[in-house]
Formats: structure tokens, sequence, C-alpha cells
């Protein structure tokens, strides 16, 4: 067994237990895959100055995507809950500053840790366990702590925004094709408060009105698009096979 295979084998375990110890409280089974990791990160610049605020970074699947993209490890500020999970995460990833602490409490979480505005939060927690008051309320303390243009940004595996336009009317979002090849399958979410001149990412050619409870941004600068799912093997395939099925059945 190849030391990477062991290693996921080990984070899935890792993850299982966890979520039999508090399902509401993990709310996954399973780490995310590599694919909505990357996509997770593209919402991320690189280049781009300022900490950088994970919630719930789990075993760091979305830690390592944003490494890998070229984020410095001294910008990374890791929220985790889980003692397990942190001392993983430390000794998976050093030179990144792991906070054990709760992610839905960041006044009192960061009030000590961040020395600048953050240029960004990613976030995995599970916000469809909580009520939409809660995810409002953890969306304005995210904004609360990042420099003017921040984003904040998030997957579900829900079809709809996980945070409701009537729930936070003065932000704005996009949202990206969906990540098929991740088990369950998931969409990435980016927010920003409304008229905010924030550098994101491009996602697709079918993001624009595809939710209308939220109002979507349109890409401001040239991140790399999130491939469209439509162009892979499995969809062609399937279109394929479609084609080939006889129009009525007998």
């Amino acid at each position: 067994m190849t030391p990477r295979l062991e290693e996921r084998l080990a984070d899935e375990a890792r993850f299982i237990k966890t979520w039999f110890d508090n399902p509401i409280l993990t709310g996954a089974v399973s780490p995310s895959g590599r694919f909505l990791a990357r996509t997770m990160a593209r919402a991320v610049d690189p280049s781009g100055t300022g900490p950088i605020v994970e919630l719930g970074p789990g075993t760091g699947p979305i830690t390592q995507a944003m490494l890998s993209r070229g984020v410095e490890a001294s910008r990374l500020v890791l929220v985790e809950f889980d003692a397990a999970f942190c001392r993983l995460l430390r000794k998976r990833f050093p030179g990144v500053q792991v906070v054990q602490a709760d992610a839905y409490n960041l006044k009192e979480s960061l009030a000590s840790v961040l020395a600048a505005p953050a240029a960004a939060v990613v976030s995995s927690l599970p916000l469809l366990t909580k009520p939409e008051s809660q995810r409002r309320a953890l969306l304005e303390d995210a904004f609360a702590l990042m420099a003017p243009g921040g984003s904040f940004v998030q997957f579900t595996y829900g079809m709809t925004s996980p945070i409701p336009r009537r729930a936070a009317p003065d932000f704005e979002a996009e949202v990206s094709a969906p990540v098929w090849l991740n088990l369950p399958p998931a969409r990435v979410w980016v927010y920003r408060r409304s008229g905010a001149q924030a550098r994101t990412l491009g996602l697709g050619p079918d993001v624009h009105a595809r939710e209308p409870q939220m109002a979507l941004a349109r890409a401001s600068d040239g991140f790399r698009p999130v491939r469209d799912p439509r162009g892979g093997l499995f969809h062609r395939v399937a279109a394929h096979a479609k084609r080939r099925l006889p129009r009525r059945l007998p």
C-alpha cells in the first residue's frame, strides 16, 4: 500500500470515528475529495496579502490544496474544534497556525490571533445543520475579521445556497458548477458584501441565474475557471448512451 493511499484511508477512518462521536458537529463522514479541495482553493488568491482563515479543516485536504496553489503556510490560520484533528494538522502542516476553538464564535476564537485583517475565510462547516440566524451571524463575524473586498468561501452538498438570500440580503454570491467527482457531489459558493470590489474566481458558464434566491456576481479577473463537468468522460459517455436509447420504450 502506498503511503498516500494509506494516509487517505487513515483520514477516512478518523472522519468516520468523529462522525459517529458527533454527527451534527462533523457534518460529513469523509474528508473533502481532491477535486472539491482544488475548487475551494481556486477561490483564494495565492499572491495576495493578509491571513487566510480556514474553518473546520478536519484532516486538511483543503489546506493542502491551498498550499499546492501557492499560498504561503504562514498566511494560513486553521480553526478546528476537534483536539485530535488539531494535533494531526500541526504535525502535517508545519508553519501553519492551528487554533483549537469554536468556529461559530470567531470574535472570541480569533480575537488575539490575527495580526492583520484576513484576506478570505474558507469554510467546511456543516452550515445546513444550523439555523439561518446562526449562519448569518457566522457570515457577519467572518466579514468583521476581513479587509475590504474579502470573500467567504463555503462548500455545500445541497442544491441551493447554504446561506439563503432572505438571511443575507446585503451580500452577493457566485456558485461553481457541481463537483461531480466529489462523494457526494458538492458546489462551492463565494460570498462578498454587495458592491465589494473583490477579486474572485470564474465559476463556469452556467452560474448566472441558476440560484434565484441569491444575487450572483460576475467573475472580475483572470482566475482559471472551474472546468465544466459536462465535458468530462462520465458525461460524454452518459450523453452517448442517451442518444443510443430508443425514443420510446415498448
